[in-house]
């Protein structure tokens, strides 16, 4: 069957449509890639920033007590105080994790999106708020991924904090006769563990989101036949159109080489199926002037604009097909015809009682 309308979408992308998605923002990436990223380094980097987190807190709790114990008032200027220094103790603890969460959202996203800010991606779009439209996404191949993907997902977290506690209840017990300090960090190495192995089983489930996500974007800029004719089309132009074009600039060039006719000072021909029309000015012209040539129905025209405007025409076979096929128009005769020209030339001046 005919390929009508947009047909079946069966043809890869081609580079312009790709070009075009990407312009609007539409590049696939797996969330997932970006959550194990963020996930993964930001515990890692928990564990090293943690000793710095409890050194700050633990000084600034011992202050508080000093002063909870040492003053019998508390005044305005000391609840401002230890105000100020809550909001610097946070800042310098918390501001440098949020920003590397931050960073390390935009690079695990620039490097699947070759960090594509696209502008078209921020306008409104009324199709989002289209209650028809949300239903189709919600009840799609994707959504059933995306539902499937995040059962598996909580069904993993559950049984691994189910092991993890599970082999951890009688250790745990044992912190309450730790230091706070040396409580603190097995709790803290211990959940590190807990969540490097879901970590590593999310990396196993990013790698396929990715796979996934890759194969859902291809399918879905993918282009029918006719698609991919128009887009030709658009490129390197409809051969109708290019074909009339060719037609126009060939006959515009015909016209314009019929009316360098008249200037010629001979017109050598074959005798109908080949004529080339010479001229030689021997003051601007190096040599002798192809500004006319022709065959079978062209060389006839050439002939009879010729003999119209007085134009010496002479019958040459061997010479007006070779000049015909060895030199282009509105270039000079080769060196191998100028003997025999130069006698044609010597003639029609004698005719015309002219001296070379």
């Amino acid at each position: 069957m005919a390929d009508s309308g947009t047909g079946e979408k069966t043809e890869k992308a081609t580079s312009k449509k790709r070009k075009d998605e990407r312009k609007k923002g539409n590049v696939f990436s797996s969330k997932d890639v970006v959550t194990v990223a963020s996930v993964l380094i930001m515990f890692f980097a928990l564990r090293l920033w943690f000793p710095v987190i409890y050194t700050n807190y633990a000084q600034f709790f011992r202050r508080f007590a000093d002063y909870a114990g040492t003053r019998d008032t508390i005044t305005i200027n000391m609840v401002r105080n230890f105000y100020m220094d809550a909001v610097i103790l946070i800042a310098v603890t918390v501001l440098p994790l949020l920003f590397l969460s931050l960073l390390i959202s935009v690079i695990a996203y620039g490097a699947q999106t070759k960090f594509l800010f696209a502008q078209e991606a921020l306008k409104p779009k009324f199709n989002r708020i289209n209650p028809i439209e949300g239903f189709k996404r919600m009840f799609s191949l994707r959504s059933f991924v995306e539902l499937i993907k995040n059962l598996i997902k909580i069904i993993i977290i559950a049984y691994l904090v189910y092991r993890f506690l599970r082999g951890q209840v009688e250790p745990l017990t044992m912190t309450l006769f730790m230091e706070v300090d040396q409580a603190a960090k097995y709790i803290l190495d211990s959940v590190i563990w807990l969540v490097t192995s879901i970590c590593i089983v999310f990396v196993c489930i990013a790698a396929l989101d990715f796979v996934y996500q890759r194969w859902d974007y291809e399918n879905r800029i993918k282009m029918s036949k006719h698609e991919v004719k128009e887009e030709y089309k658009q490129l390197e132009g409809d051969p109708l159109v290019k074909r009339r074009i060719r037609e126009v600039q060939q006959k515009f060039a015909m016209s314009r080489m019929m009316q360098a006719v008249p200037t010629a000072d001979v017109v050598i021909k074959n005798p109908t199926h080949f004529a080339v029309a010479l001229r030689y000015d021997v003051d601007i012209d190096p040599a002798p002037l192809v500004i006319a040539k022709g065959r079978d129905e062209i060389a006839l025209r050439i002939i009879k604009i010729a003999e119209e405007n007085g134009i010496y025409v002479t019958e040459d076979k061997p010479l007006a097909q070779a000049m015909y096929f060895a030199v282009d128009l509105n270039r000079e005769i080769g060196v191998e015809f100028y003997d025999t020209v130069a006698e044609i030339l010597a003639l029609l001046y004698k005719m015309q009682n002219k001296s070379i």
